[in-house]
């Protein structure tokens, strides 16, 4: 580090407080002072992904190995795009070489080497149109969906969990054999029904906590890769 403060003093990293201003809650102040003090926000920032989730991806995908250039890869609900960011790195698809298609109800700004789908995708039409997108079957569906929470910790878990079985269902419709999948779920004991689907159609299925999900978040991810091909 060159010039300035070091951030330390007597060994303590000085930690940056937000005031609660008048029209601003103390749930958003908390929040705000959790960004400006986390890591993964500013190396974020430094090295140009959308959001701290990018290093959640990247993490989980070096550990197993999940990417590959040249592979066709589909990001559900990818705004702000960080998930797609790593993806189109990883798959070259800049180059040419592999695919990201991302698709949201909301609209997000280009990313280099993302195709991007405003569209739901479980609607009816959603995996026939990916598939015609992509050229073929997925090697790879990826979700990091999270419903809106409501502060009650079981309908919390509930509704995230029904979103990633959503993803599931379209994942089974336009993966390749051999593919994976990788949602996000919560700590919990109701995604029983969607864990015994992935072992059915899915080689392995772990459940992960990467280092950038915050150690208070109930926030896991379950992997399943080795699609063992649809179901009739």
């Amino acid at each position: 580090m060159t010039g300035g403060s070091s951030g330390h003093e007597g060994g303590r990293a000085l930690k940056t407080r937000v005031r609660t201003a008048r029209k601003r809650s103390l749930a958003s102040t908390l929040w705000l002072e959790r960004q400006l003090n986390d890591p993964f926000v500013a190396q974020a920032k430094r090295e140009g992904y959308r959001s701290r989730a990018a290093y959640k991806l990247l993490e989980m995908a070096e550990k197993y190995g999940l990417f590959r250039p040249g592979q066709r890869i589909v990001d559900l609900g990818a705004a702000p795009g960080g998930w797609s960011q790593v993806a189109a790195q990883a798959v070259k698809a800049a180059e040419g070489k592999g695919r990201v298609v991302a698709i949201d109800i909301l609209p997000m700004d280009a990313v280099v080497g993302v195709e991007f789908e405003l569209m739901d995708f479980h609607a009816p039409d959603a995996p026939e149109q990916l598939k015609a997108r992509l050229g073929g079957l997925a090697d790879g569906v990826m979700s990091d969906m999270a419903a809106n929470a409501t502060g009650h910790r079981k309908t919390d878990h509930l509704r995230i969990v029904g979103l990633a079985e959503l993803a599931a269902d379209f994942a089974s419709s336009v993966l390749a054999p051999g593919g994976f999948f990788v949602a996000k779920v919560l700590h919990g004991g109701s995604e029983g029904e969607l864990l015994a689907r992935l072992k059915r159609d899915f080689a392995v299925v772990r459940h992960l906590k990467p280092k950038a999900s915050r150690a208070d978040s109930a926030e896991l991810y379950v992997m399943a890769t080795g699609f063992r091909g649809a179901h009739e």
